[in-house]
């Protein structure tokens, strides 16, 4: 009874600070209107003043949470996120979309929710993290499909999931699956609702020609786009110049393709806009000065290239290095909400046997029944603390699961970067040989220190590598040399490769030695851990 009366004065109360509060806001809302209702197009459209627009946005989402506007709430910190991940400020784009995806999620916004999850699986496309990248469009996708079927929407609204599926192969080199994505947009394509998006279907299906060698055919459909994004989006540019040099340098035209990436470059810088493209410009150009023997260049551009591939990219990146660490906190929020739920049922449960212990007690006729039922509570509650221990125990067993995922995670993540750097190494390797060729007359002391530099290179790798490894599996070094102390240094960095799935070739460019050598290496380690040829060395390395 007495909780029924709290809750109806409780109920009064709120009634009566909603009224005030909707008054006041009615007042404040005429003062602010002007600015409320400026279109939110303004804030989608425009490139340029980055921090007024990052602090004006900001400013924006406060007086919108206020005000109680969840809608547009959400589109300001999706607005956020594409300024900052045209600076490259990958951290901050991925924590707005976050929470705009826990706001949307508890408005019950379910399109929203597909339009953050397709912004969310592009981000991870950047980091070539295809399995979540492709999870996240198809969870958006899926959300669409829905909504098509139920007639909530039209299935037009289909082509940005299936254009952003085409952007993500792209970028991960998989043209013919990204060819399929697109023939899917032209399939639910409208000419009229969907115009908007044609310049950038046209974009693709010229990348995916020029893939295909038909060069003429995609410079022709880049050289028709410029001048379409020029008057708007006009930061695409990078893109369209960057693989319009691409094409013009598969045809031998190098004028063409240098003044390409250049104004690649010029746009970028411009406009303040799609940065963390800038590598890709740069490889393109080493790969145009290699073409034409200006090796030289060709290093610079590369080093460049790498340079700022560290700077937008590279797990060591100050903007970035909290990329490796995501948690999902849309799902963190959840189970905190469940948490909660649960601590309050527990203290509503244990308030309610309180007050039955307390009629009890005023009943001593029925003592005996009483007794009897305190035993069995007594039980029932030792059984309870039993399941819950288990279930304890369980989730700490599903959490220690996690952190080994994490670390497989991390060391594939490192695998795939060391790859890339014997790549990396073996074009290296190709411009000293060429710059060593050249007669040492004809060699200036720069061209020198760079052919000494290339020659140092594959020891700073295995530098790096062998401290991101350490980094990674604290305890692996310590157990191997635990269990077998009689391993020497070069016996402990072919476990760290075999630990990583390293193939014998990739081993021996990173080590320095043949393919014979590995497999030689191997045969002696296997000796020195005392297991016979019918033990998979790999499975036993990462048992350790």
């Amino acid at each position: 009874m007495t909780k029924k009366i709290n809750k109806h004065w409780h109920k009064i109360t709120l009634t009566l600070l909603f009224g005030l509060v909707f008054g006041w806001s009615t007042f404040i809302y005429a003062i602010q209107s002007t600015y409320f209702q400026i279109p939110q197009k303004k804030y989608i459209n425009k490139e340029t003043a980055i921090a007024d627009s990052i602090t004006s946005l900001e400013i924006a989402y406060t007086n919108l949470i206020k005000k109680g506007d969840t809608l547009n709430a959400i589109r300001t910190l999706n607005n956020l996120a594409r300024v900052y991940s045209h600076q490259g400020n990958h951290k901050e784009s991925y924590d707005k979309l976050w929470a705009a995806l826990i706001l949307a999620d508890t408005a019950n916004k379910t399109e929203t929710k597909s339009s953050i999850y397709r912004e969310i699986g592009r981000h991870y496309s950047y980091y070539h993290r295809k399995d979540k990248a492709i999870h996240f469009l198809n969870l958006s996708l899926n959300i669409k499909k829905e909504l098509v079927k139920k007639g909530k929407i039209d299935k037009h609204r289909l082509v940005n999931n299936y254009s952003s599926f085409v952007s993500t192969y792209r970028e991960l080199n998989n043209f013919e699956l990204g060819e399929k994505y697109l023939d899917s947009c032209y399939i639910y394509f409208d000419t009229l609702k969907n115009k908007s998006r044609a310049n950038f279907l046209k974009f693709e299906e010229a990348v995916i020609l020029s893939h295909k060698g038909k060069d003429d055919d995609a410079i022709a459909i880049f050289n028709n786009l410029i001048p379409k994004f020029t008057n708007n989006q006009y930061g695409y540019l990078v893109l369209i110049y960057k693989y319009l040099g691409d094409s013009y340098q598969n045809n031998e035209n190098f004028i063409q393709s240098q003044f390409c990436y250049k104004k690649a470059i010029e746009v970028s810088e411009l406009k303040n806009v799609h940065k963390d493209f800038i590598p890709l410009v740069y490889e393109g150009l080493s790969s145009l000065y290699f073409s034409k023997g200006k090796y030289l260049q060709a290093y610079n551009s590369l080093k460049k290239a790498k340079d700022l591939d560290a700077v937008f990219f590279d797990s060591r990146s100050p903007n970035n290095a909290p990329l490796l660490e995501i948690q999902d906190d849309f799902r963190k929020d959840k189970e905190l909400q469940i948490k909660t739920l649960q601590e309050q049922k527990l203290k509503q449960f244990e308030q309610e046997e309180k007050v039955e212990l307390l009629e009890k007690i005023l009943l001593l006729g029925l003592l005996m029944f009483l007794l009897l039922f305190g035993y069995n509570s007594y039980r029932a509650l030792r059984t309870k603390h039993k399941i819950e221990k288990k279930l304890l125990k369980k989730e700490r067993e599903l959490e220690k699961q996690k952190d080994t995922e994490l670390i497989e995670l991390k060391n594939k993540e490192l695998a795939a970067s060391v790859l890339k750097l014997i790549e990396k190494d073996v074009f290296l390797e190709q411009i000293k040989d060429r710059l060593s060729k050249t007669p040492s007359t004809e060699l200036n002391k720069d061209t020198k220190k760079i052919i000494s530099s290339i020659s140092n290179k594959k020891n700073e790798n295995w530098n790096e590598f062998q401290a991101r490894f350490v980094a990674i599996n604290k305890s692996f070094y310590k157990k191997l040399e635990a269990d077998f102390p009689n391993l020497t240094m070069n016996d402990q960095k072919l476990c760290a490769l075999i630990k990583l799935n390293f193939s014998s070739k990739d081993i021996a460019q990173l080590l320095n030695m043949s393919i014979e050598s590995v497999h030689t290496t191997r045969s002696r380690l296997r000796k020195k851990l005392n297991i016979t040829r019918e033990v998979n060395l790999k499975k036993f390395i990462s048992n350790i």
